[in-house]
């Protein structure tokens, strides 16, 4: 029987979301790819499927994670970009083979070979992620509100003010907190 692991946070943006498999990092961090088979479960669910992953390709793989982290993050802030983490993206970028095609949707999807591997798949995050940072996608890069969070993600949204990486796990948290306390400065009334 497989060992349970935290659901995945799915968002529309590729190279964010896969930040998102190390979340809360400034609390309790959840760790969604501890095992290669993870991985390969979170690459699927995003269109990526490969067949088999080793623990130096998660290694690889959380490298990439951390290293858009970083470049996104500063990016968000308007900060310089970490020389370390630009090189390991630009580097998975290149190591990658994928080729996109249209959907008859005409969307963009990504598609790997029959022989493609992890590194494949990271190659198209990689060059998502040097799409996002450098701009050339309709959106802004934010860190998630949330203090245990500060996730980096895409907002999309309409007037580009988003505040949480996801409203669903540390927006509702944060309203709930935010209601919490003021439930507690109410003075109760007399009985």
């Amino acid at each position: 029987m497989r060992a349970r692991f935290p659901d995945f946070r799915l968002g529309s943006v590729l190279a964010t979301s896969f930040t998102g498999t190390l979340s809360e990092r400034f609390g309790d961090a959840v760790e969604r790819i501890p095992t290669p088979h993870r991985l390969i479960d979170w690459l699927a669910v995003n269109g990526l499927a490969v067949d088999s992953c080793t623990t130096a390709q998660l290694d690889l793989a959380r490298e990439l994670r951390e290293s858009i982290h970083a470049a996104a993050t500063a990016a968000a802030i308007q900060d310089a970009l970490p020389a370390p983490a630009v090189h390991v993206i630009n580097d998975r970028s290149a190591q990658g083979r994928a080729a996109a095609i249209l959907t008859p949707e005409g969307k963009r999807q990504w598609r790997l070979g029959s022989a493609s591997g992890v590194e494949d798949a990271l190659g198209v995050i990689a060059a998502d992620a040097v799409s996002i940072i450098a701009g050339e996608r309709d959106g802004r890069l934010a860190l998630c509100a949330s203090p245990t969070c500060q996730a980096a993600f895409f907002d999309t949204s309409q007037s580009r003010s988003r505040r949480w990486c996801d409203m669903n796990t540390c927006g509702n948290r944060q309203k709930k907190a935010r209601f919490h306390a003021n439930q507690r400065k109410k003075p109760r009334s007399a009985e």
